[in-house]
């Protein structure tokens, strides 16, 4: 569907999931240009830049504000398939509105309007959440099934409480009613759960890697709290986004998770591959407990209540039926980060 000749978009080209797009689009031949937010900052995109030595003339890279209309012009020229992951994915913030609805929800519209602006744009693939699909653990008692799909929408996020969770929630919508209101270009969209895995940039300020060394350098080893996620490797994330850009026949929503699992089963995992040479917990810390110290950990007792003990299970089936998606094991990358850590210094 995608005529290699033309470039694809790839906006906030040097984040932990957009890196690992950008490499696998080069590698399968295609012309990329990426967007950044500031180019001179060489410790944020030193490694687009290993990429642009390695693929000589495939990489570009463009500045652009997700606040700023027009930002995105340049970079979009001539592209048939636009990648939109510029968001932030920041879990403790001070003004939620400025940090993270402001860039979601405008950012949004600034690109969708650029896409509406070009002519050439068939496709737009869309970075969301599985948050978008649930607020709280305790909304799965809600489903029809006990399990979260496609169909799910979250309902339970503000501003006030799970504000990350409520600026991917409504970008999403926001895609979904603009992409309607036209019929040139067409939406997919990624609802990846927590991702893991290896990191192309040896930056330490991404949640998935802080929530790694935080596992390993002890931070839980008086107990874990009893929290379940849906994890899925970032290189299969990566090539979700891929398959849902090139892939003429997909549409929709797609849930992109391997497996669901509590902290202290990540942990297991972990002890396995690597024996006693982390702090890891060995034991679940009892919820009460967590209605006690929570609040000191940054855990509202609301929070507590509607996601401590609760599993989260998520149907991966439409990403693999839609997409031909293939789900990596938890414990490759579980492994494969722990020795991205080790290789660039952050972990002994």
């Amino acid at each position: 569907m995608i005529n290699k000749e033309t470039p694809v978009l790839v906006t906030g080209g040097s984040g932990y999931i957009a890196s690992w797009v950008v490499q696998q689009l080069l590698e399968q031949g295609y012309k990329v240009n990426a967007t950044v937010r500031n180019k001179s900052k060489i410790a944020k995109v030193d490694h687009l830049l290993n990429l642009q030595k390695k693929f000589t003339g495939k990489l570009k890279l463009y500045e652009a504000d997700l606040l700023k209309e027009g930002s995105f012009e340049n970079a979009m020229k001539g592209c048939e398939l636009v990648i939109h992951m510029a968001s932030p994915f920041k879990v403790n913030v001070k003004d939620a509105q400025k940090e993270l609805l402001d860039p979601a929800l405008k950012g949004t519209r600034n690109l969708l309007k650029q896409v509406n602006e070009t002519a050439t744009v068939k496709r737009v693939v869309l970075t969301s959440s599985v948050v978008a699909i649930y607020g709280d653990a305790a909304d799965i008692k809600e489903t029809k099934k006990g399990i979260f799909t496609e169909a799910d929408w979250n309902t339970t996020s503000s501003l006030k409480h799970q504000p990350y969770s409520y600026s991917k929630t409504l970008a999403e919508k926001e895609a979904w009613q603009l992409q309607k209101q036209q019929n040139r270009w067409d939406l997919v969209v990624i609802n990846p759960s927590f991702v893991m895995g290896p990191s192309l940039s040896n930056r330490t300020d991404g949640e998935s890697t802080d929530f790694m060394i935080q596992l390993l350098s002890g931070s839980f080893k008086a107990g874990a709290p009893y929290l379940s996620f849906g994890f899925v490797d970032v290189r299969d994330v990566a090539a979700a986004h891929i398959l849902a850009g090139t892939k003429e026949t997909a549409s929709g929503r797609h849930i992109t998770c391997a497996t669901s699992k509590t902290m202290l089963e990540t942990a297991l995992i972990l002890r396995k591959e690597f024996g006693d040479q982390y702090k890891l917990p060995s034991k679940q810390l009892p919820k009460f407990l967590m209605y006690l110290v929570g609040p000191f950990a940054g855990f509202s007792w609301k929070f507590v209540r509607n996601n401590i003990g609760i599993p989260v299970v998520f149907d991966n089936t439409y990403s693999q039926d839609d997409l031909g998606l293939v789900y990596r094991d938890l414990s490759d990358t579980l492994k494969d980060q722990v020795n991205q850590l080790i290789e660039s210094g952050h972990v002994q």
